[in-house]
């Protein structure tokens, strides 16, 4: 029988023996956890000890770091006294929108007369224009605040110092050429990339500003917890790097969320279905659970929605909010389907040439600006190439706005860069972008695309990666092996979970679940049998009877029965 399997690529990391056994004997590490945090970039048994314990590490204050942070809270300091009014522009991502929700919170616990705007995704795109700093001055604000955004908005902030506003900038983007004139930016780009700081997300840099200023008017007290919960879920949601202080921080957050005080969280936790007897959640179940359900917001409706569901004292407000997250959440699960298996579609029955071209670029009408994004990296883990999708603009066919997402080998923002002069517009950074340009370049840009990725790309690079940390047998997966695992979180960009492989595994039982989606495992190996899923592989259906397995190790809890479960990602023949 001819099986159909995943065309993948596995990676091994290179195993180190030796220092695998100074941390199992100095640290008491199984050697299995051991290799797993040496893979994680950790060349000593000093970056060891401060990556299992983050607490040790001697944290510089944030005003000796960020050149522009005491200049920052004089100015806020002076607003809040001479109550005159602060707005903060905002964005529509989930970081911007829980920046937005905690910069709020700490001001208004401050004392400070302060509103904010958000940009609409679909009639201004992201970022401060020169539209919003007009309506702020018609509205008598002196203080305009940035939050994850500005840092590229030279012209809208140049507009601000015309009107005679103050404007500080908290933004986590990559830096222009060109600064903007505000009176203070704070952004972690322009820390050495050695600071502890460096990886803050937008809603980072808004937490540091906001728990510094309370601590320099002595007004800290019972800011602290919401703060750091608004900037758990910011973080995470955002996927920013889990290294430095975010690591730190987020081991905190995470012990708290359970137990929140923001009304709004409390009722997403409870409609999220994330399990209420946790003592604490974990990464998943903010990025799968929770930030999902406030980004859809972002993408599909009005980001007003998640402000007051994340600022909101009252609890039937709150639960309303939630509700409308959860629905738009719905709504954007089954769009995401939709355009992804129209997509697949088109590629097959056009036989688009991805293999050849080294990439993949499909445009489409009436395809949603804010789910094209999720359905360019379903692609690329369908197909392992990058993927830039776009779709016309509503009110004018003769505009492309699109989204892309690369590999591991491949750079979106430099490949968007080599297109400069057939784009009107773009930015991103190394995995992931957005662009627009006029209907008319687009053969020339999948011209000037597929240049780029024949430069870049050998067709080995064309399947999906799988690191792999280290092979291991049934045996050695032991609820033990779990917990040792699961203290080493917050798993996410910049420090992966765990993916480990066992060979020549018998497939005892396979079966699809009740949707036809996803395929239900059971495995055995030296006689010992493992459940096992694998998440949307309906198209491999039924597996071969013996196989090699990549999978992360999960706990499945069934009505209070915890067993141990395989999520599976990768298979290939024994």
């Amino acid at each position: 029988m001819e099986y159909n399997l995943p065309c993948q690529r596995w990676k091994f990391y290179s195993q180190n023996p030796t220092l695998v056994n100074q941390l199992v004997e100095r640290l008491g590490l199984s050697s299995i956890v051991a290799q797993v945090i040496i893979n994680r970039g950790m060349v000593n048994v000093d970056d060891v000890q401060s990556y299992v314990n983050p607490e040790i590490i001697n944290l510089p204050s944030p005003l000796t770091e960020f050149p522009d942070l005491p200049k920052s809270i004089e100015i806020l300091k002076n607003t809040i006294e001479s109550k005159q009014k602060i707005a903060i522009c905002g964005d529509y991502d989930a970081d911007g929108m829980t920046s937005t929700a905690l910069l709020l919170r700490g001001l208004r616990h401050l004392g400070a007369k302060v509103d904010y705007a958000i940009p609409s995704r679909m009639k201004d795109g992201y970022g401060i224009n020169k539209r919003i700093v007009e309506e702020f001055k018609e509205e008598g604000v002196s203080l305009v605040l940035t939050v994850d955004n500005g840092i590229s908005a030279y012209d809208a902030i140049a507009r601000a110092k015309e009107l005679g506003l103050q404007v500080i900038i908290t933004d986590h983007h990559d830096l222009p050429l060109k600064l903007p004139p505000a009176d203070a930016i704070l952004n972690p780009k322009l820390l050495p990339k050695t600071s502890p700081y460096y990886g803050l997300a937008g809603v980072g840099v808004a937490y540091v500003l906001a728990v510094t200023l309370a601590q320099n008017l002595n007004k800290l007290q019972g800011l602290t917890k919401p703060l750091l919960e608004l900037y758990t879920v910011g973080t995470i949601a955002d996927m920013a790097p889990l290294t430095g202080v975010n690591r730190r921080w987020l081991k905190r957050g995470l012990k708290l969320l359970s137990k929140s005080d923001i009304l709004g969280i409390k009722s997403l936790i409870t409609l999220a279905e994330v399990d209420g007897k946790k003592k604490q959640l974990n990464s998943d179940d903010i990025g799968f659970k929770i930030g999902p359900r406030i980004n859809t917001i972002g993408r599909l409706d009005d980001p007003q929605i998640v402000i007051e569901l994340l600022t909101t004292d009252d609890e039937k407000v709150a639960i309303t909010r939630a509700m409308q997250c959860n629905q738009s959440n719905q709504t954007r699960q089954n769009l995401t389907k939709q355009i992804e298996q129209e997509a697949i579609k088109i590629i097959e029955e056009k036989q688009i040439n991805w293999q050849d071209d080294r990439l993949l670029l499909i445009v489409h009408e009436n395809w949603h600006h804010g789910i094209i994004g999720l359905v360019a990296s379903r692609l690329l883990e369908k197909y392992g190439v990058p993927v830039f999708i776009g779709t016309y603009e509503e009110d004018n066919p003769e505009l492309i706005r699109g989204s892309a997402r690369g590999i591991e080998e491949f750079n979106i923002f430099s490949a968007l860069q080599y297109c400069d002069d057939l784009l009107s517009k773009y930015g991103g950074h190394k995995a992931a972008g957005g662009f627009g340009f006029p209907t008319k370049n687009l053969p020339l840009i999948h011209d000037r695309l597929r240049e780029f990725a024949h430069q870049t790309l050998i067709p080995e690079y064309l399947k999906p990666l799988i690191k792999i940390d280290t092979e291991i047998s049934f045996k050695d997966i032991t609820f033990q092996l779990l917990k040792e695992i699961d203290s080493l979180y917050p798993w996410g960009i910049e420090n992966n979970e765990p993916i480990f492989s066992s060979l020549n595994v018998k497939v005892s039982s396979q079966q699809l679940t009740k949707t036809g989606e996803h395929l239900q495992l059971k495995f055995v190996q030296d006689d010992i049998e493992l459940k096992a899923i694998a998440w949307r592989w309906n198209q491999y259906y039924p597996l071969p009877p013996t196989i090699d397995i990549a999978y992360k190790i999960k706990e499945n809890d069934w009505n209070g029965n915890k067993s141990i479960q395989l999520d599976i990602v990768g298979v290939r023949k024994s």
